[in-house]
């Protein structure tokens, strides 16, 4: 059964949201075929900003519980999550609900014999979280990898992020959210079909995906390459979209993050090598567990991602399409105290004008 009242009152109420507080965002955690949840009020929308993707969530998890060996039974859950992806404005979330009530962390779902092997497994599966359409929500405590689920009764273990695996998983976590902020080609298209390119979606036996992520620059494109299998590939080639050299900006298996190092160090200069349905292509190391990003240089000196953006560029663009990770505004506060305070204060400001206009909704009703 449809509640029309409900439906009319959450448009109403997304509409005052966003004229009464500059910058807001409204994210439904919404679990149903409701349609056009994210759609603008104008055409019939609910109007949210986002909409969580449990359907994507819940894939990625199954598959990556998966012992590796077994993975090429799921393969189809990495990628099912791309033909629906613009049916809504997404958010994929690792939030706390894939964490309490006895389902473990993130870190205890994943496989492996050894606290390593799961760490490696965790850092693939945030590479393609990372590097997937849609923005980005983790919950408190899995950006360190904590043991434990999360419980409502006691903060994150903050000395278990001191250890090294933890603090490391801290530093990749840091590391994919600088540069999240700085290269548009991971936010700037989330929404638009031309924003993502798959290389090659059909490595089932070798759980292995290949993709492009293309900002509204034409010059500005990523390259993802991800292995989900155990085999440790020396040399593996895999297309690209031109000639020219390409770079590794990002690899999971980094000593940095808690890897054995197995990284791609030099320029990487493209071959007349056919691959992937590409007249071009590069050979690449790729370890097992792992995903490694490039960038590229065209052959007539264009870059296919341009150089790191600074904060005041960022600060040209839209909130919405920089997404949640860098939504928040960039304070020039010397520590992180002095900044989470700054962002409550702003958060408790929002609050109240909120509840005001809400108080005005129900009075008048």
């Amino acid at each position: 059964h449809e509640n029309l009242e409900a439906v009319e009152f959450l448009k109403h109420l997304n509409s005052i949201f966003h004229k009464e507080i500059e910058g807001a965002l409204t994210i439904a955690e919404e679990s149903t075929a409701w349609p056009r949840v994210t759609e603008k009020l104008e055409e019939d929308g609910l109007g949210f900003d986002y909409k969580w993707n449990h359907g994507w969530t819940s894939d990625v998890l199954r598959y990556m519980k998966q012992e590796p060996q077994y993975r090429h039974q799921n393969y189809g859950d990495l990628t099912f999550g791309m033909l629906y992806a613009y049916s809504e404005d997404f958010m994929l979330a690792f939030s706390h609900d894939e964490v309490v009530h006895g389902k473990s962390s993130l870190l205890e779902k994943m496989p492996g014999g050894s606290t390593a092997a799961k760490m490696a497994n965790l850092r693939a599966a945030f590479g393609f979280f990372f590097g997937h359409p849609g923005k980005k929500l983790l919950f408190m405590g899995q950006d360190f990898a904590q043991t434990t689920e999360w419980t409502e009764t006691r903060e994150p273990d903050r000395e278990e992020a001191k250890q090294p695996l933890h603090a490391q998983m801290s530093e990749y976590v840091r590391a994919w959210n600088r540069l999240y902020r700085s290269e548009p080609a991971l936010f700037e298209m989330d929404y638009d079909p031309k924003g993502f390119e798959w290389i090659n979606c059909m490595y089932d036996k070798e759980n292995i995906v290949a993709f492009l992520r293309h900002g509204k620059d034409e010059d500005n494109t990523l390259l993802f390459v991800c292995n989900f299998g155990e085999n440790d590939h020396e040399t593996f080639r895999v297309g690209v979209p031109s000639a020219g050299r390409y770079k590794e900006i990002l690899n999971s298996d980094a000593s940095a993050f808690g890897g054995m190092g197995r990284v791609n160090t030099r320029l990487i200069e493209a071959e007349s090598e056919q691959k992937d349905g590409r007249a071009d292509s590069i050979a690449i190391r790729l370890a097992p567990m792992t995903v490694c990003v490039f960038s590229g240089r065209r052959e007539d000196g264009k870059a296919e991602v341009p150089m790191e953006k600074t904060e005041e560029s960022l600060r040209e663009i839209p909130a919405k399409d920089r997404g949640i990770i860098s939504s928040l505004p960039i304070h020039p506060a010397k520590t992180a105290k002095a900044a989470g305070e700054a962002i409550a204060q702003k958060g408790a400001d929002a609050l109240d004008k909120l509840s005001v206009t809400v108080g005005k909704m129900i009075k008048k009703k």
